[in-house]
């Protein structure tokens, strides 16, 4: 058994402990984003190396325990989403800001990482974000230095041609209408958070699309 105290010592080895704080951090950022910089530091510093840990995690047990009792009382069953578990290209390159509060930057990033994943999947310096795409899912065949990505196999049907027309047209929207004003535009207020993820989700099912997407050359 281990025990984080709020003393000077703590039960059990510090081995252990290590070990165990890897996991409890897992969880602390699912259940608390952003334990690291609301959670105080200074007792963590002064008192016990562990003290940081042991307040986020009573944080998170006591907002598990609120959660569940507002949806079991006002039956609120709608899904929930992490931005954790959004596709990995996209959770890479938005964490470190994201977990510190800068929610539209971590947009940015996200944008950022998944339009270069895209230039390393088909191998392309030359193009970026919707010049890139319009390219890589263009429905019509691949040429020298223009490889596409297939979403399905070109068997000359609409539905091939109108899923590769909408891929296309919703990577314009993503660059265009939220990584471009994010980027370019000074003075915009700090995206709430609920609206960061939204856009977030956005370039996550782009990057799946990227990602399963087959490589014609």
């Amino acid at each position: 058994m281990m025990i984080l105290s709020s003393s000077l010592s703590n039960r059990g080895k510090q081995s252990d402990i290590v070990a165990s704080a890897h996991v409890v951090e897992q969880i602390l950022e699912r259940v608390l984003p952003r334990w690291r910089t609301e959670v105080p530091t200074d007792r963590a510093e002064n008192v016990n190396r562990w003290c940081q840990h042991r307040e986020a995690a009573q944080r998170a047990d006591a907002a598990l325990q609120r959660d569940a009792e507002v949806r079991s009382r006002l039956g609120d069953d709608a899904p929930q989403l992490s931005a954790a578990t959004m596709h990995p290209w996209v959770w890479s390159g938005a964490c470190s800001l994201w977990q510190s509060g800068h929610f539209r930057e971590a947009v940015t990033a996200a944008a950022k990482k998944v339009n270069a994943e895209t230039q390393n999947k088909v191998g392309r310096r030359d193009a970026g974000e919707t010049a890139l795409f319009q390219s890589v899912f263009s429905k019509d065949d691949p040429r020298p230095g223009q490889p596409r990505l297939r979403l399905r196999a070109d068997d000359g049907s609409d539905t091939f041609r109108s899923v590769h027309r909408g891929a296309a047209a919703f990577a314009e929207g993503c660059f265009a209408g939220i990584r471009n004003p994010n980027s370019h535009e000074d003075g915009l207020p700090e995206l709430p958070e609920n609206e960061a993820l939204e856009q977030l989700a956005a370039f996550s099912v782009l990057a799946r699309w990227v990602d399963a997407a087959t490589l014609a050359t």
